[in-house]
């Protein structure tokens, strides 16, 4: 039976929104903690644009090393033959295409320079340039597709599954749709072109999960796998995107879902770390609300919910706690602390790293070490974490690619 998969785009939908921002540093944790989740493919970089190249040629060297585990790493390109062309000369081999398809985009984005079959036009060539070029696996993004004639987007499809495309990458680019209508438009793509269908949905009308499981269904249901971009605590463009976590729970726990399974096995317990390192990394508090995550996500007080969830955490909990390594994430220290960054000393650096559990060979190589600190510190102007610190020690070479921005 077809699965789903899931396809985090923090690092490419959420870091292009207004007002936030993540280093290359920051950016290349959250693919490390993507692939200790088992998360099937990150949309990590813009694979075109020089300022990424540094960082994207590093991750890609981490991939290959098995620092991100078996984490795809997925660049997005404009459907433009020229992005193509500069993605692939750094190694990216998993490519997303993207170009708008609803009417109100063709005729107001590309002010008459192209029309429905132009369109298409752009975007086989496109197709055809990377998997000429060795791209192994290839989305299309039909930006818009929920504002999209159905007619024209199955037309768009069929034209991107002949030019060798993977998959189709139903965008629900304003949150228009609702679930019902994105199941039955998801399904009658599906069925009619039998191309795996990615699901993009915006959370302008706060349904965002709703409208991503929905539509996965929809695919699902018409025989076909289905792939669900998410970004984590939901963050991204407006109002956000369809939350990685709440995405999961969702296919795991919700009510007649026991039929659609998740292609990837996951270690759910790397989500409150993974959530709290966002949460950190943006500047950006989790809502107290925020499923599975949030500081109320199991909090009762209430005479009869805490009755009833002291007698059987069942009784109110859909899921335990410990199942998203809530138990894991332990207070900060509040008494002596001694930590290490961008101007501090060795004896310092020493005593944080021996705290960790890390020693170095010689002065030397602790010294080199040091430096980087330094440098990561002033890139990410934030404290280093704990993992960034063991990140920094194990794998420094790449750190050293990743904090090196050459204009």
């Amino acid at each position: 039976m077809p699965k789903i998969h899931f396809v985090d785009v923090t690092n490419r939908d959420t870091v292009q929104a207004s007002r936030i921002n993540l280093s290359k540093l920051q950016k290349t944790m959250v693919n490390f903690y993507l692939g200790q989740m088992g998360i099937c493919q990150s949309e990590f970089a813009f694979p075109f644009a020089r300022n990424e190249q540094n960082y994207a040629r590093a991750n890609l060297q981490l991939r290959e090393m098995g620092a991100l585990g078996n984490l795809l790493l997925e660049g997005w390109c404009r459907a433009l033959v020229s992005d193509i062309a500069e993605a692939v000369t750094i190694g990216v081999k998993h490519l997303n295409v993207s170009i708008s398809t609803s009417d109100q985009m063709i005729t107001s984005k590309f002010g008459g320079k192209l029309d429905r079959q132009g369109v298409i036009e752009r975007m086989t060539a496109a197709v055809t340039y990377a998997r000429e070029h060795g791209v192994k696996t290839i989305g299309v993004n039909a930006e818009d597709a929920s504002r999209t004639d159905l007619g024209y987007l199955v037309a768009f499809a069929q034209a991107a599954k002949d030019a060798g495309a993977d998959r189709l990458r139903y965008c629900d680019t304003l949150g228009f749709e609702t679930p019902v209508t994105i199941y039955r438009r998801a399904k009658a793509v599906a069925e009619q072109v039998e191309i795996p269908l990615e699901l993009h949905c915006h959370n302008d009308l706060g349904m965002a999960v709703a409208n991503s499981v929905a539509g996965a269904r929809g695919a699902i249901d018409a025989g076909v796998d289905a792939y669900i971009d998410t970004s984590v605590n939901g963050l991204g463009e407006r109002a956000g995107q369809a939350d990685l976590l709440s995405c999961i729970l969702a296919v795991k726990f919700a009510r007649e879902m026991d039929d659609y399974q998740i292609g990837d096995p996951l270690n759910l317990r790397i989500s409150a770390k993974l959530a709290n390192y966002i949460s950190y990394a943006f500047g950006v508090p989790i809502p107290i609300n925020q499923p599975g995550v949030g500081e109320n996500a199991f909090a009762h007080e209430a005479g009869i919910h805490a009755d009833g969830a002291l007698k059987d955490r069942r009784n109110y909990e859909l899921y335990d706690c410990e199942l998203l390594g809530l138990d894991l994430e332990a207070p900060p220290t509040t008494c002596r602390v001694i930590t290490t960054g961008e101007f501090g000393g060795l004896a310092g650096f020493e005593h944080v790293y021996e705290r960790l559990g890390i020693t170095f060979a010689s002065k030397k190589e602790a010294s080199e070490i040091l430096e980087l600190v330094r440098y990561a510190t002033a890139h990410n102007q934030a404290n280093l974490t704990d993992d960034e610190l063991r990140f920094i020690a194990r794998y420094p070479d790449q750190v050293r690619q990743i904090l090196t921005i050459t204009p």
